[in-house]
């Protein structure tokens, strides 16, 4: 059985989102009209409480939005960051009608054991342990009905949000983030994807001894349910009080576990959030979902490179090719030299031959690059915006969400050697030979992804 993008059930969720919202909107009209700025705390906070019941695709766009400097307000992020992210379980009748939707009537006998209750829950789905016929530990995430109307329905409110926004300010314009979270998240839906991006992973790094990705089992995944080998593991927060080299070897693997794809094969996993990985005894990461999977022109990895040097060596001419090689578009001087101040931060690390913290003048429990944010954001908004481009969104989540666990773990590490460890023999035609064979690898097709 194949779900719908149903007319009804996205008038459902519309009338549920517009109704909430309409008052807001409202309100922020007005007082554009009537000439004074508005109470951006108080409206975040009625956001919030409009959000609160929708425990759905929303939740994910707020993590993701939080991480670019001032794509919504400081109010607005934290608001809608504070939404219950662990969606309430469905139960075993829902489990049962679903299964049998996926996998045929007779599904339950095609596993040696599945258990009622789910041990997981989150925006799209929810995770059920199992046990295959051949007796090992599976993990079965069983996507919540109606989703693709869910994600259409949020998709169109987050253009209200955003709008909310631009009427108070224009330092960002959040056109091209709005299209690439819009193709990032209707990926998402899709299990027979994120099945071959797990196998694109496995590929990628084989070679890494301090990462382990789950295996899927394709005889018992469709497009709506995807069933992976079980890989135990704790929380990473569970292990912040352990030894120097402890973390610190955590925050190694963690290192490689995103960035030997980003610079081997130009893909990176978008989204560091805290459920999507566990942590093994030895200190070597699980990566657990692989739904936000972003792939990249060798270009822009190479622009990332050349970035890179551009700030190490003051390199006026380099910086403004790396940030072309992005996709920004008639950047003044003006704009480049405010760009730089958020990139000088991202990089800060990685420009030091020396064992640092990964940002060594935030003290630990403030908001990670917060005022580096608001530096930018007004220095944007003085000479006129910018607009992102697309690329650079998961990019950015993934470096700032890294950070932060960096951050966390008080990670104390030699961030120049591990980066030069990635770059120095770096070869753009290499790379794209290399992602070419593993995508179609995997049947993933680079054009269709706009790499090729």
């Amino acid at each position: 059985m194949t779900e719908s993008n149903s007319l009804g059930g996205r008038f459902r969720r519309y009338a549920r989102v517009s109704t909430a919202m309409g008052g807001i909107a409202a309100r922020a009209a007005g007082e554009k009209y009537l000439g004074f700025k508005g109470d951006r705390a108080r409206m975040a906070s009625d956001l919030r409480e409009a959000l609160g019941g929708l425990k759905g695709p929303l939740m994910k766009v707020a993590q993701i939005m939080s991480t670019i400097p001032d794509a919504l307000p400081q109010e607005f992020t934290a608001e809608l960051t504070q939404l219950q992210a662990d969606a309430p379980r469905m139960g075993w009748p829902f489990v049962k009608r679903r299964m049998t939707a996926e996998l045929g009537p007779n599904w339950l006998g095609r596993f040696a054991s599945f258990d009622h209750d789910a041990v997981a829950a989150a925006s799209l789905g929810q995770v059920h342990r199992a046990i295959h016929l051949d007796g090992r530990a599976l993990a079965c995430k069983l996507q919540y009905p109606d989703m693709d109307s869910t994600v259409e329905a949020d998709l169109s409110q987050l253009k209200i949000i955003i709008g909310l926004y631009r009427r108070y300010d224009g330092a960002i314009d959040p056109t091209e983030i709005h299209a690439e979270i819009t193709e990032r998240l209707r990926e998402e839906l899709d299990y027979a994807r994120e099945a071959r991006n797990m196998r694109l992973y496995r590929h990628m790094l084989r070679d890494e001894a301090g990462v382990h990705v789950p295996e899927p089992i394709a005889d018992l995944s469709t497009k709506r349910l995807l069933t992976m080998t079980w890989l135990q593991g704790e929380r990473l927060l569970t292990f912040i009080n352990h030894s120097p080299e402890e973390r610190n070897h955590l925050a190694y693997n963690m290192f490689r576990a995103w960035y030997v794809p980003f610079y081997d094969y130009g893909v990176i996993h978008g989204d560091p959030h805290l459920g999507n990985y566990t942590v093994r005894e030895d200190f070597s990461v699980n990566l657990l979902d692989f739904g936000t999977i972003r792939v990249f022109r060798p270009v822009f990895v190479q622009g990332v490179i050349d970035l890179y040097i551009a700030l190490r060596d003051n390199d006026q001419e380099r910086a403004v090719h790396a940030y072309d090689c992005w996709g920004f578009r008639d950047l003044s001087k003006d704009t480049i030299a405010v760009l730089n101040q958020w990139a000088k931060f991202i990089y800060g690390p990685l420009l030091e031959d020396r064992v640092r913290n990964i940002q060594e003048d935030l003290p630990m429990g403030g908001n990670q690059g917060r005022q580096v944010a608001e530096k930018v954001h007004q220095d944007l908004k003085a000479i006129g915006g910018v607009t992102p481009p697309r690329e650079f969104v998961l990019m950015d989540r993934a470096a700032i969400g890294l950070g932060s666990v960096f951050w966390h773990l008080k990670a104390e590490i030699n961030w120049f050697q591990m980066f030069h460890e990635l770059i120095d023999n770096f070869d753009v035609d290499a790379l794209a030979r290399r992602q070419t064979e593993a995508l179609t690898g995997v049947g993933l097709v680079p054009s269709d992804l706009g790499v090729g």
